[in-house]
């Protein structure tokens, strides 16, 4: 096996960093409103609010672990498909599958130690930064807040652990490498083979069938009480990891969709078709992002179903509801930073994996260029693969983030006195456009970096990758 690269795995180290910054920021600044609720004379009799506080903080960290878990996961399983001809020739030699899969376990334990440490001491930065500018600026009191306690370890650790799960379960193709591979290149999953795992298909359809019966049954129960919205959280969880499962059955169709739309020419039409081909390598890719495009629009439907049920209450009685809209413009902020920094990490992922997978493809890339392809040509086909991956991850996300959002605000507020029993889903039209204009920038920067490193190899060169 290769030693440690730090340049290889930099992205799983940037995606530790955030993921431990997040939740150490997280636990500071939540840590910080509670100490200011308490030092008030109204609010600080209860404990109820520091408690509800460090819960939802919780609740959070626990939704960026998770985004950032299966984004190093994938990063991972992308790292061993370029490794499987140097695992193959360690397995020649003698070598076990076993240990290869150690030895990557080691790295991601590594991985996630390094990240932990530096994600840690740069949240502490920003969030001390950020309440001494408040306190110069006269927002924040002049209090003497406390920083640092034993809870700040958790995040630290959890990214830690989760890191080393993540590449442990991303190196699980180890297992099924040959020693015969080593006479050849390193080579993905086609279509057929992707299929042909029909353990692992049926298992993501028995999670998401179970998952949506679920929510179902949490929609039906909000009609009576609110408390239904928990039965709907195990639902959505048992779903979602049905679809993460999954992937390679569920993107590939929309590939296929998006891919008619990317033109008629050469370089659109390979694209097309390399997406489709190989789902395995697409869905790594994909994946991460489908995740943060499905909890930003989750939370911003269900945020806006609330909205428009408090507007109509508020014409009914517009007394009771004086000032509503102040409240709900916070709520709506803090909820889209706190989500907003999964989709982050998502987005990071899908750049990293996309970098990867074409420096992988070098040998391939060569190919195109020796058979008459130009470097404008090969540049075309990476932008146009980046457009589909990406155009493909935020319609399914858009499309399950808008479902989970209805199914979250019916069983949370259809038992609610003065609902309408059924709650209609609120679409938020600017997010939506938010969300396009985000994916186009995403698509054009995901690209530039690959297409350049691609190009600048010459073609005989690249044909002598292995």
């Amino acid at each position: 096996m290769n030693g440690f690269s730090l340049r290889e795995h930099a992205p799983s180290i940037l995606v530790a960093t955030l993921s431990s910054a997040f939740g150490v920021a997280v636990l500071q600044f939540f840590g910080v409103l509670s100490q200011l609720i308490m030092a008030d004379d109204v609010t600080g009799s209860s404990d109820t609010v520091a408690y509800l506080l460090g819960f939802v903080a919780w609740v959070f960290i626990a939704i960026a672990v998770y985004t950032g878990a299966v984004v190093t996961s994938n990063t991972f399983s992308t790292i061993i498909a370029g490794r499987t001809r140097t695992i193959a020739l360690m397995r020649l030699i003698g070598s076990s599958a076993r240990a290869q899969r150690a030895a990557v376990a080691r790295e991601g334990l590594l991985v996630g130690a390094i990240g932990s440490v530096i994600g840690a001491v740069v949240g502490s930065v920003v969030t001390i930064a950020t309440v001494t500018g408040g306190k110069f600026l006269s927002v924040i009191p002049e209090l003497d807040f406390r920083y640092f306690d034993w809870s700040l370890l958790l995040p630290v650790v959890t990214v830690v652990l989760t890191t080393w799960a993540a590449s442990w379960v991303g190196s699980r193709r180890v297992l099924v490498v040959s020693p015969m591979q080593a006479i050849g290149a390193s080579t993905e999953q086609s279509r057929e083979e992707a299929s042909a795992s029909k353990g692992r298909s049926a298992a993501a359809v028995a999670l998401f069938g179970t998952g949506i019966a679920i929510l179902v049954l949490s929609m039906l129960l909000g009609l009576v009480t609110p408390l239904a919205v928990l039965i709907g959280i195990v639902g959505g969880l048992l779903s979602f990891t049905g679809l993460v499962t999954g992937a390679h059955l569920v993107m590939p169709p929309a590939l296929r969709l998006v891919g008619r739309l990317l033109g008629s020419s050469a370089s659109s039409r390979l694209a097309a078709e390399n997406a489709v081909r190989y789902p395995e390598r697409s869905s790594r890719t994909t994946i991460g992002l489908v995740i943060g495009v499905t909890l930003v629009t989750m939370f911003a439907v269900a945020l806006q179903s609330y909205q428009n049920m408090l507007y109509a209450a508020q014409a009914n009685n517009p007394t009771y509801y004086a000032g509503i809209d102040e409240s709900l413009l916070l709520t709506v902020i803090i909820f889209s930073v706190l989500v907003g920094f999964s989709a982050v990490i998502a987005a990071v992922g899908m750049v990293n994996n996309l970098s990867l997978s074409v420096l992988q493809r070098t040998r391939e890339l060569g190919l195109l260029r020796a058979l008459g392809f130009t470097a404008r040509q090969v540049r075309s086909m990476i932008l146009a693969e980046s457009a589909q991956l990406t155009l493909a991850s935020v319609l399914v996300g858009l499309v399950l983030g808008t479902f989970y959002g209805w199914a979250g605000a019916q069983s949370l507020l259809g038992s609610i006195n003065g609902s309408p029993g059924i709650v209609v889903p609120g679409i938020p039209l600017v997010f939506l456009a938010g969300v396009v204009v985000l994916a186009g920038i995403l698509t054009v920067s995901a690209s530039v970096g690959p297409s350049r490193r691609a190009t600048r190899i010459a073609p005989v060169a690249a044909l002598a990758v292995q």
